[in-house]
C-alpha cells in the first residue's frame, strides 16, 4: 500500500496527465502567490493574521518538501541542491514566529523558489503557441527578473533593519534597479562590506542578464525557419545548410558580412 501511495505521489509530481499538469500548474500559482504575499507584507506591521498566513504558507512548503523528498531516487544531491536549501530557510522563517524566533526575514529565500520552475518550460511550451513563438525571449526575461527578485530580496534582508533608506520592498528594489541600470542616482546607498558586495553583484550579474535579453530581443542566436525536408525550426542566422539532415537553407538575412 505505501508503495502504490508513493508511486501515485510521483505520477502527481512528475507524471504527464491532466491531472498532473494541473497539480504542477497550481504549485506554480502557489508559489507566486507567497512571493507576492512576503512582498506585501513589507509594507506592514506582522499582527496575528499575517503570523498565521505565515505558518499556513510554512506548512504547507513542508508538506510539498517531505513529499518531494519521498519521490527522489537520489536523496542526498536533492538535499543538497540551492533550491532544496531554499525551501528549508523558507519554512524555518514562516514558522520562526510560532517558536518565537525573530527569522522573519528569511522569508524572502522563497523568491529563490521562482528557480524550482524552470522544470514547467517544457509543459509551458506544449500547452502555449505564445510560449514557443517566444521562448528565447520569456527565458531571458525570467532570467532577469528572477535576478532581480533575489537581489531585491537580498537588499531587503540584509538592510531593512540597519539602514533607514531601506523600509520596504519598494525602496530595495529601487535600488537594484538603479544598480543594475547603471544609473545610480545616489539617494540610496548599502551599509557596510556585505551592502558594498552586493552593490558589485547586482551590478556586475545584472548588466550581463540585462545585455544577454537585449541580445535575444534585437539579435537572436537563432531564428525560426522551417527546413523544408526536416523541419527543423531552429537555425543559426548566417545558416546555408540544416544541420540535421544537411538541406539547402534560404533564410533572410540583413546584409551583414
Amino acid at each position: 500500500m505505501a508503495k502504490t501511495r508513493l508511486d501515485r505521489l510521483r505520477l502527481l509530481y512528475e507524471g504527464n496527465s491532466r491531472r498532473a499538469q494541473r497539480f504542477r500548474y497550481g504549485l506554480l500559482i502557489f508559489d507566486l502567490g507567497t512571493i507576492l504575499f512576503v512582498i506585501a507584507t513589507s509594507f506592514s506591521q506582522h499582527g496575528v493574521v499575517v503570523e498565521t498566513i505565515d505558518a499556513v504558507f510554512g506548512v504547507a512548503i513542508l508538506i510539498d518538501f517531505i513529499a518531494r523528498v519521498a519521490i527522489s531516487t537520489q536523496r542526498l544531491r536533492f538535499l543538497i541542491h540551492p533550491v532544496t536549501l531554499a525551501d528549508l530557510a523558507s519554512i524555518v522563517s514562516f514558522l520562526a514566529l510560532l517558536a518565537g524566533e525573530g527569522l522573519g526575514f528569511l522569508r524572502i529565500v522563497r523568491t529563490l523558489r521562482l528557480l524550482h520552475t524552470y522544470q514547467m518550460l517544457a509543459r509551458l511550451r506544449a500547452d502555449f503557441r505564445f510560449f514557443r513563438m517566444h521562448e528565447d525571449i520569456l527565458v531571458a526575461a525570467i532570467n532577469l527578473l528572477v535576478f532581480m527578485f533575489v537581489m531585491t530580496g537580498l537588499v531587503y534582508a540584509s538592510q531593512y533593519s540597519t539602514n533607514p533608506q531601506i523600509d520596504n520592498y519598494a525602496d530595495a528594489l529601487y535600488f537594484t534597479v538603479t544598480a543594475l541600470t547603471t544609473t545610480g542616482f545616489g539617494d540610496i546607498t548599502l551599509t557596510g562590506t556585505s551592502g558594498r558586495m552586493i552593490s558589485v553583484a547586482v551590478m556586475i550579474f545584472g548588466v550581463t542578464l540585462f545585455l544577454r535579453l537585449a541580445q535575444v530581443l534585437f539579435r537572436p542566436a537563432k531564428v525560426r525557419y522551417p527546413c523544408p525536408d526536416c523541419g527543423l525550426k531552429l537555425h543559426d542566422p548566417d545558416a546555408v545548410h540544416c544541420k540535421h539532415c544537411g538541406a539547402t537553407l534560404n533564410i533572410e538575412t540583413e546584409g551583414y558580412y
